[in-house]
């Protein structure tokens, strides 16, 4: 529980300052638009790419403290011990999800953009760097999840 604990303070705090980036960067679009009369070529680029990684990596913290969406109509009518045996079920479907479509999609889409040197046009980043908090996200969730198992909470 201690990893678990280090790993949620790392990406609040890792989340607090991409979303701090993005503000200041959002307000210098609107200071450099309105004020200076000439709006920046990056800041739109920065702030779009900001906004992915807030929502991943914010959908792999949000999944970490099990404050994440969810219908929860069926498990209360459910007796205890049925609930607990549905959660593994959605926990399992949930990792399933993640090593699937995340880390190895996310790190298909990653590998593709990288062999093809794709680059953001503004800021000349490669995609690949953009598009690795994919799989790091899923493997994040996959971990959170399994230790979710595992303590059966």
């Amino acid at each position: 529980m201690h990893i678990r604990k280090t790993i949620d303070k790392f990406l609040a705090n890792f989340l607090v300052i991409i979303m701090a980036i993005m503000t200041i960067n959002v307000l210098w679009q609107v200071a450099s638009r309105y004020i200076l009369g000439s709006p920046s070529s990056f800041t739109d680029e920065l702030a779009r790419y900001l906004m992915i990684w807030i929502g991943i990596l914010g959908a792999a913290y949000v999944s970490g403290r099990n404050m994440h969406v969810a219908i929860d109509v069926l498990p209360r009518r459910l007796r205890q011990n049925t609930q607990k045996k549905l959660m593994l079920i959605v926990r399992i479907l949930i990792i399933l999800f993640c090593l699937v479509a995340m880390v190895i999609g996310g790190s298909r889409l990653v590998y593709i953009t990288y062999v093809l040197d794709q680059n953001s046009p503004a800021l000349q980043v490669p995609l690949a760097v953009v598009y690795v908090v994919i799989p790091i996200s899923g493997i994040l969730i996959i971990y959170y999840k399994i230790s979710d198992i595992l303590t059966k909470q």
